[in-house]
């Protein structure tokens, strides 16, 4: 399209409307959230009739937690990940007795060992279902083994408990698994066997938080939306204007206000909105309803704001990390910079429980930009989203904060399974779609720099059709679509779940090798991080079958393999890929990798079976 017909098809639009959804909230958090503009700011080349969606879905989804051991086994026997490794017990390990629970007990208290039986069920089990204690692969295969499952669950408080705990079992040679949300995907959150349980949800306390510099400290069992709360709403820098006479004044002050009290001074004159300082963690998950904070830094957790704030690693200050022979580990500092030996932090960002228990963290906060735009494109085909992800560093460069893609199978599976979503873009015949989300400081300048940049692309024929979110609904709608396919997928049958790391343009490779090797045996779901080249690999079949499973593996690695790819680009490798690291590091790696758990936890009581494959170790 011509760009003097483009930008007359803008101005009939009407002007974008700004919005900052927290996945659907509103441009500045004080405004009323019952405004709401009933049309989208679309993209056409023809123009089509406007739809307005749906409100806002909870943020959590099925994350929200497990709510019965009823509930987290109903899936028990339709979703799996990875061909079945067939572990025995280490018969190094003790059996838990009376007179271990009789010493907890006394550590924790009675209301701290927990013997309920459905909160143990739940404890055994991961939130999908995949992975339970004692069956540590589907049903279908023979078992092994006739070892009982977790009984127990440990809650500690605090730090020096932790370390009791473990000085203990690493003396018994109890094993012992770190458990918080239990929102992962790999099975490294719950027992193979009778492991003890060491739950870390009591550790929920924020410890301080520096407003100057947007420094958190917390516990490790914080989970992360309450932690995205806290930032965004306690203590900000608010700028009280008042008048004496012909003179007007303004003062700075740092406060812990409510919103009302905020938007009360607002309307009075008394407070400028746009001096307003607050902050936002620079993570966010789908998950994030549940996980904890700690979790996330063992497990090393990519998400959504990735592309913007890069991860863990550059954004976590300082960990207190239990050893397995009870040693706290004081690495808990606030600084930006110190270069004094070996930054060890560093190694527990990652290693998933396997060597030290994460206790509290410090972590640098990003400050909160006042402008955000969420957009929803459509594209004829994957060269498209790679060359529209290139316009998007070029044009948008540091507002550029999100960009998600999916295949139109995501999509139909979401509408199909997701209750009150709805297609931004609907009855739509395109290939695959785009989210787009921009945020920065300047609403006018981040307007004007989206609407050139979809200007652009579609008269460079990069984008078929696109809607901007209007109000918070349709933002929240946008990013429910993206983080829900994984929600939707469980629905229909058996998933098998691949997170691969590869560079962009083979990104899609994999997906089209793998319809061609399915047929119709089974859907196969492309979605991810395209900006992060981190592709979510699901298969979605009716029922588990050990021919599809045979046609998957160990192909999925070895081709990822050959394209020097990661067979875990965030989720971690648990037990689901511990056998498999050798298709992502040499062997000189992974023997060093074993060398340092043995360094840290020679009796190896800390998360057995998960991450190093046993024949290491």
């Amino acid at each position: 399209m011509p760009r003097r017909e483009a930008a007359r098809l803008l101005r009939r639009l009407g002007p974008i409307a700004v919005q900052s959804p927290k996945r659907g909230m509103p441009h500045n958090q004080y405004e009323s959230t019952n405004h709401a503009v009933n049309s989208y700011r679309r993209f056409h080349w023809i123009p089509s009739v406007q739809h307005p969606l749906c409100g806002p879905t909870s943020s959590g989804g099925i994350y929200e937690g497990q709510r019965s051991a009823n509930k987290a086994c109903e899936v028990q026997k339709r979703t799996f990940g990875s061909a079945a490794t067939q572990f025995q017990r280490n018969p190094a390990y003790s059996v838990l007795n009376s007179d271990d629970i009789a010493y907890f007990k006394s550590i924790l208290g009675e209301n701290g060992v927990v013997q309920d039986e459905d909160r143990v069920a739940v404890a055994n089990v991961d939130w999908m279902g995949k992975y339970r204690a004692a069956i540590p692969f589907p049903e279908s295969h023979v078992r092994l083994h006739n070892v009982e499952k977790s009984v127990h669950i440990l809650y500690s408080m605090l730090s020096l408990q932790v370390s009791k705990i473990l000085s203990y079992c690493n003396t018994k040679r109890l094993a012992v698994v770190p458990q918080g949300g239990n929102t992962g995907l790999v099975g490294g959150s719950v027992p193979v066997f009778d492991e003890v349980i060491v739950g870390l949800a009591g550790m929920n306390k924020i410890i301080s938080f520096d407003n100057v510099n947007g420094i958190l400290t917390c516990e490790a069992g914080c989970v992360l939306e309450n932690l995205s709360t806290f930032v965004e709403n306690e203590g900000c820098e608010i700028v009280f204007c008042y008048s004496i006479g012909q003179y007007k004044f303004c003062k700075f002050i740092w406060w812990m206000p409510t919103e009302n009290h905020i938007f009360d001074f607002h309307a009075r004159g008394l407070v400028d909105l746009d001096l307003l300082l607050r902050f936002i963690m620079p993570l966010d998950l789908g998950a994030k309803g549940s996980c904890h904070i700690g979790g996330n830094i063992s497990t090393n957790a990519g998400g959504l704001r990735f592309i913007r704030y890069g991860s863990l690693h550059g954004n976590v200050l300082g960990l207190e990390v239990v050893l397995a022979d009870g040693t706290i580990l004081d690495m808990l500092t606030t600084l930006r910079k110190d270069n004094t030996g070996y930054d060890l932090k560093h190694l527990f960002i990652g290693s998933e429980g396997s060597l030290g228990v994460v206790t509290k963290i410090s972590v640098l906060t990003p400050a909160k930009l006042s402008s955000t735009n969420v957009a929803f494109l459509s594209c004829n085909d994957y060269t498209s989203c790679q060359k529209l992800l290139l316009a998007a560093r070029r044009s948008l460069g540091e507002i550029l904060s999100a960009f998600e893609f999916m295949d139109h199978h995501c999509i139909d599976l979401a509408m199909q399974h997701l209750e009150g979503v709805q297609n931004p873009l609907p009855a739509s015949p395109y290939k695959f779609y785009v989210l787009v989300e921009t945020t920065g400081s300047d609403e006018s300048s981040d307007k004007t720099k989206l609407e050139a940049f979809l200007l652009r692309s579609m008269e460079d024929g990069l984008v078929a059709d696109g809607v901007i979110a209007q109000d918070i609904s349709q933002a929240s709608n946008f990013w429910r679509i993206r983080e829900g396919i994984s929600e939707a997928s469980v629905k229909v049958g058996a998933v098998y779940k691949y997170d691969l790391s590869i560079t962009v343009e083979k990104l899609y490779d994999i997906v089209e090798e793998m319809r061609c090797r399915l047929g119709d045996n089974a859907e196969v779901l492309g979605y991810g991080h395209l900006g992060d080249g981190n592709l979510h690999l699901n298969i979605v079949s009716s029922k588990y079958d050990d021919n599809i499973l045979a046609q998957i593996e160990p192909f999925v690695y070895e081709w990822t393999s050959a394209q020097r790819g990661s067979i875990s680009a965030e989720h971690g490798l648990g037990l689901m890929k511990a056998e498999k690291i050798h298709y992502s590091k040499s062997p000189e790696a992974v023997q060093l990798m074993a060398s340092i758990k043995k360094l840290l936890d020679p009796k190896s009581i800390l998360n057995p079976y998960k991450v190093l494959p046993q024949s290491v170790l």
